[in-house]
């Protein structure tokens, strides 16, 4: 099963990646996983990749695209992948699915995560990190993930631990607005590319205003 999913920072990409992952015993392919692994292993990609990320330039897609199919290859893909994070616009979406069919590479659904960006950006500000454990749930804009608090204090609300925690970037309304004008462009942004995937392959639209566990029963209907 390969699977490529989208979503606005904040519509739970990582959460329901790992829905499908688990269902299917594949791996959750991050395109800044395979750059890392590459530049610390010195391929000849990786090296190429550095020079550009060391000059604070992006990486060309002749270099991206081969990474990931290189990726998608390894042993723990044979049953199928998820990519998340990659493409981030209609050019990279038709240089990819180019490469896929160069390939033979068959891609099964898109998953299309569903969220207003007003509030994707309040999920992504209203994120608390436990201080015992950064996996431990906690969004003061998210039901389901309420803290739990006391006398105006915080607590996480899996393990009752004080003095959660934000993360800077968490916070940066301006890098948040950013990122969200790339993704929701419908011309050359990543909805672009959702909508160019449309024309080709099933793209499956799930929205993540419902609940965790209402999102991920649906999903798992879905994608079979």
């Amino acid at each position: 099963m390969n699977i490529l999913m989208f979503g606005p920072n904040g519509s739970g990409k990582g959460t329901f990646g790992k829905v499908l992952c688990d269902k299917f015993g594949i791996p959750q392919v991050e395109t800044g996983v395979i750059f890392r692994e590459n530049i610390s292993k010195g391929t000849p990609l990786g090296k190429e990749a550095k020079g550009y990320i060391d000059k604070g330039e992006l990486v060309p897609d002749g270099i991206t695209i081969p990474m990931i199919l290189s990726r998608i290859k390894e042993k723990d893909c044979a049953k199928g992948w998820l990519l998340d994070g990659f493409p981030r616009n209609k050019t990279q979406a038709v240089a990819f699915w180019d490469a896929l069919q160069k390939e033979k590479i068959k891609l099964d659904y898109v998953v299309e995560l569903i969220l207003d960006r007003e509030t994707a950006k309040k999920r992504i500000m209203g994120r608390r990190l436990c201080p015992k454990d950064n996996n431990h749930p906690n969004n003061i804009y998210v039901k389901a993930n309420l803290p739990v608090e006391k006398d105006g204090k915080l607590y996480c609300r899996v393990c009752g631990s004080p003095g959660l925690l934000t993360r800077a970037d968490d916070q940066d309304e301006a890098a948040i607005d950013k990122r969200h004008g790339i993704y929701f462009d419908t011309n050359k942004g990543t909805l672009a590319a959702v909508n160019y995937f449309k024309e080709r392959v099933k793209v499956i639209q799930l929205d993540t205003e419902l609940g965790v566990k209402e999102v991920s029963e649906n999903l798992l209907k879905l994608v079979k």
